[in-house]
């Protein structure tokens, strides 16, 4: 099982970029299903749900709502996404272990995967959802998340919640 942290946009942004996308019929493209879309703050790979449940409630200890807002989309190699903007994101992001990796973060929400040796196979849906910007909303709980492997495909879970709601010093 692998585990990480996350931000889960309400259903309202969800509808915004499901609208977006229409109904893609790219063959090649391996798309993320709206119940599994989020935003990671920290990734932490296989380890022990409960322990990393304890620490990630002492590290968000403290934090506040952030509000967020989805906009424009980019690609890593194989990999179609919509960036996310918001102040006091990466602090957050930090503080659930981002950039722990040794890597910038980079505050994303996965739309689709596609073939790495097809680096431009993403183009037109950049073009399409470049002016793409959701409305904003404000994210008053982070999620520690599971990823388990299901007949070749990852489903997601969430395992335990963290209120966003304190004052910011």
């Amino acid at each position: 099982m692998t585990i990480f942290s996350a931000l889960i946009p309400p259903d309202e942004v969800l509808d915004q970029v499901a609208a977006a996308l229409g109904t893609p019929g790219d063959d090649d493209f391996r798309w993320s299903v709206r119940e599994d879309w989020h935003v990671t703050l920290g990734f932490y790979g296989q380890g022990d749900p409960a322990e990393r449940g304890d620490w990630l409630a002492r590290r968000l200890d403290g934090a506040g709502p952030i509000g967020l807002r989805l906009e424009k989309a980019a690609t890593f190699p194989g990999v179609l996404w919509l960036s996310v903007s918001g102040t006091g994101l990466h602090e957050l992001a930090v503080k659930a272990g981002a950039e722990s990796e040794g890597r910038p973060y980079v505050a994303h929400l996965t739309l689709a995967r596609f073939p790495r040796d097809r680096p431009r196979a993403a183009s037109a849906w950049e073009e399409r959802l470049a002016g793409f910007t959701s409305e904003t909303w404000t994210a008053t709980e982070a999620v520690l998340m599971s990823s388990d492997r299901e007949q070749g495909v990852s489903r997601y879970r969430v395992i335990r919640s963290y209120a966003l709601d304190h004052a910011r010093a």
